[in-house]
């Protein structure tokens, strides 16, 4: 390659913007209660973590560590005394960005029969659940499931539904779940190609579509953040700026 080929490669090369996330406002899907999960591992990691995403523009986060019979037997109980020296922390170290917690419910008979017993269930606002399911295989009876939750009075809200092999092999129950209007979060990351290029490849058409109700950051660790600072290089990122969505809402 000569100098002028070396010229020409630099001048095509668009500089990455900083990451501004003020437009979403509102992150409502991380994991940032350190040792509980498989997010934040440590107290100075969910500080340092928490800083950059006040520095990414976000006004407030919404954390939701996993509940999951088998790995996760997170609840109430564990959950919002986590927050609390969470909370406390960050006053201490005058950080100065609004937090609460929820939780992100695997879709199991362990969730059916707290909503079934009446046990207290961790929403978002008023009563928004974000629930996950396994990648690859479809739940047994998600529909049904879905419109058990709905029945009991809470709105379930889909965790990163471009991550699902059943979906993106499943159009005909892709567009069932959207046209019972099943609430749908897309994780940022996933316009990286942080996961898989089909992964990006199938978040892109879901937003295409125009049905995604809410964004989320899924932030686990650093790891994480540093991808996502690369967002402003997806041709999305733009897009996704003038998509009505829910976030700020919360």
């Amino acid at each position: 390659m000569g100098v002028l080929d070396i010229f020409n490669f630099i001048k095509k090369e668009k500089p990455i913007r900083d990451l501004d996330l003020s437009w979403m406002q509102v992150d409502m899907h991380s994991h940032l209660i350190p040792g509980i999960d498989d997010g934040s591992k440590s107290l100075e990691e969910s500080l340092e973590l928490i800083s950059r995403l006040k520095n990414f523009g976000l006004r407030k986060l919404i954390t939701t560590p996993h509940v999951m019979s088998e790995y996760y037997k997170n609840s109430p109980g564990t959950i919002l005394p986590g927050l609390e020296k969470l909370r406390e922390a960050l006053k201490e170290e005058n950080i100065d960005i609004e937090i609460e917690a929820a939780a992100e419910y695997f879709i199991d008979e362990m969730l059916m029969e707290k909503i079934h017993n009446k046990e207290k269930i961790l929403t978002i606002a008023d009563n928004l659940v974000l629930v996950e399911t396994g990648f690859m295989a479809k739940p047994l009876m998600l529909k049904e499931i879905f419109f058990d939750m709905e029945m009991n009075g809470y709105k379930p809200v889909l965790a990163h539904p471009e991550r699902y092999q059943y979906l993106i092999q499943d159009k005909e129950l892709l567009h069932d779940l959207l046209d019972r209007d099943i609430y749908f979060q897309i994780n940022l990351l996933s316009l990286t190609g942080f996961y898989s290029k089909p992964i990006k490849n199938f978040a892109e058409t879901l937003i295409d579509e125009g049905r995604i109700r809410f964004f989320g950051t899924d932030c686990h660790n650093h790891r994480y953040l540093d991808m996502l600072e690369t967002l402003p290089k997806s041709k999305y990122f733009d897009k996704i700026q003038e998509m009505v969505i829910l976030n700020s809402s919360l």
